[in-house]
């Protein structure tokens, strides 16, 4: 974009005068005298061809054309005086400490970082993850992305979009699968969560659910899916995580037939500061998210705080 030259001087002057509605404290303000602050103000109404002030005798009143110029000229001059404090003191970047459910971290997250880093190359995330038990405080982070139905006491928890379940197993095996009733034939690998194959079974119309084997029980989505494309069983997992595995063919999805067991969610503390970085993730979420919310609930409240 190619700019005209910015008169600085009279735009400065003249977002001093419009705070202040005085030419006088304005002055004072930018260390110059009264008469040069109503001369640059002069100009810069002289250069647009409209009155920015009307003159009082105890003041100025500012016009609509003004008020229209006040708060670009406002974020504009805050957006300077930040970047350069952050020069002076070495703060260049921005940091948001971000933590995560592994599974999403890896299977939703990573890939789409890079839209994130190119819109805001100043900001720079600190990724951890953890197995959907996260200490905010504690850890020091700013946001944790968590799994559950968003009621974690003392923060506010903003829907990003549901998982739903659906069993995932390699190709050998799902060869074998014509029916959910067949899968009573194989390990079915499991979270701690033991009522969700309950869940999906009955969601797919066995009454009678199969005995879930008596072994390793899984805190990750991640684990159990590495599990899976070993041989070791079916996995109950998001498909939406695993859409590298199920598109390499690696993984099939032997049944369409889900359930829903909760949602992630963007969480903060409330006694938390939104910092100007903090608000670029939830608006980059926000954005990259929302076609999977209209998919997969119909509906969602924009926030849900939480006691």
């Amino acid at each position: 974009m190619v700019r005209p030259h910015l008169p600085l001087n009279a735009l400065r002057a003249f977002e001093a005068a419009a705070r202040h509605a005085s030419f006088t404290q304005a002055a004072n303000e930018l260390n110059v005298t009264q008469a040069a602050v109503s001369h640059q103000v002069k100009l810069l109404e002289s250069r647009l061809d409209v009155a920015l002030f009307k003159r009082l005798p105890r003041g100025l009143l500012i016009t609509p054309e003004g008020e229209a110029l006040l708060p670009i000229m406002q974020d504009s001059f805050d957006r300077m005086a930040e970047m350069l404090e952050r020069l002076e003191t070495g703060r260049v970047r921005d940091i948001l400490m971000v933590g995560a459910v592994g599974t999403f971290a890896v299977g939703w997250l990573l890939p789409r970082l890079p839209d994130f880093q190119a819109r805001h190359p100043l900001i720079e995330i600190r990724l951890s993850t953890h197995n959907n038990r996260a200490d905010i405080a504690a850890e020091g982070l700013d946001y944790a992305v968590r799994f559950g139905d968003g009621g974690w006491h003392g923060t506010e928890a903003i829907p990003l979009f549901e998982a739903p379940l659906s069993p995932l197993c390699i190709p050998r095996i799902a060869e074998l699968l014509h029916e959910p009733g067949d899968l009573k034939h194989h390990t079915l690998l499991r979270s701690y969560r033991e009522h969700e194959w309950t869940s999906w079974f009955e969601a797919a119309g066995v009454h009678a659910t199969p005995p879930l084997a008596r072994g390793i029980v899984f805190d990750s989505s991640l684990a159990m899916m590495d599990a899976a494309l070993q041989g070791a069983g079916v996995a109950l997992c998001p498909p939406r995580m695993f859409t590298r595995q199920l598109a390499s063919g690696a993984i099939r999805q032997p049944f369409d037939l889900h359930t829903s067991m909760g949602s992630y969610w963007l969480t903060r503390l409330k006694s938390r500061p939104v910092t100007p970085a903090m608000h670029a993730f939830e608006d980059w979420l926000g954005e990259v998210t929302t076609p999977h919310r209209a998919m997969d609930t119909g509906h969602f409240p924009e926030r849900r705080p939480l006691p």
